[in-house]
């Protein structure tokens, strides 16, 4: 159903099925896919939008980027399946850096949560209320952005990371650790989340000897991931030290006054 106060640009793609709800404005080049339901007063531009996304009131989605270098670029966002997007969340489209910001399925975008242009977002992420990306940051799937968190630009979040509530991240997040802080530092795995997402002690166990190798055994990073390197290392502990290698802002690390939670 189409709320008749809806205003609808000619070029948007609508499948059926779709609910827009009263006062929302659909812009230019927008698709719209089945079983998704936009809110009052939302505005959507520039923006492919899944199926069965549910998009409550006064989001902004697909408008421009907060970027003085943007000039009005031909460019968009794409989100994928199931997202839910609460109110007065804000999602910019890309910029001629990258073209598209990149949202994948299932996710869950709490109340004033931003995604700046040109992020990639993977699949099952959640953003608590308040929690922001800069821009071209990239977050792995089943991540957790708590609230108030903000996310320096270019900054890479792992899979599985958890990041606590009113963290500063200014440096990339290994995936499977836990930070926490400003400026955040690394306070252990994510076991909580691990198991929820049915890793095996096994697997468990092997990310913690990887992380201590790396963080707590007195070895440079560098001889840590040679090390890890030459012990035919499992998938997920590989997946840990080659998002290590491939930093190029570098990578949190512990406090040495926080004692992490890897036991």
């Amino acid at each position: 159903m189409i709320h008749p106060t809806a205003v609808i640009d000619k070029s948007a793609e609508i499948d059926k099925n779709v609910d827009i709800g009263p006062y929302v404005i659909i812009g230019k080049e927008t698709k719209l896919k089945g079983g998704t339901h936009i809110g009052a007063f939302s505005v959507i531009e520039h923006a492919e939008i899944g199926k069965n996304c549910k998009i409550f009131s006064s989001a902004f989605i697909g408008s421009a980027p907060q970027d003085l270098k943007y000039k009005d670029e031909k460019t968009k966002i794409i989100i994928g399946d199931n997202c839910t997007i609460r109110e007065c969340v804000t999602l910019n489209r890309g910029t001629s850096a990258h073209g598209i910001t990149q949202i994948g399925n299932d996710c869950l975008f709490m109340a004033y949560s931003h995604v700046a242009h040109d992020c990639i977002v993977g699949n099952e992420v959640i953003f608590a209320n308040n929690a922001t990306l800069a821009g071209h940051v990239e977050v792995g799937d089943f991540s957790v952005i708590g609230g108030i968190v903000a996310i320096h630009q270019f900054v890479r979040i792992g899979r599985y990371a958890m990041l606590g509530g009113g963290a500063m991240v200014p440096l990339d997040v290994p995936p499977f650790c836990q930070v926490q802080g400003d400026r955040a530092k690394l306070v252990g795995l994510n076991i909580v989340g691990l198991k929820r997402h049915k890793f095996g002690e096994k697997q468990i166990n092997e990310i913690k000897s990887a992380y201590k190798t790396i963080f707590t055994s007195g070895l440079t990073v560098a001889e840590a991931i040679d090390q890890l390197d030459a012990s035919n290392p499992s998938k997920e502990v590989k997946e840990f030290i080659d998002f290590i290698k491939n930093s190029k802002r570098g990578i949190t690390r512990p406090a040495n006054i926080v004692k992490d939670d890897t036991e």
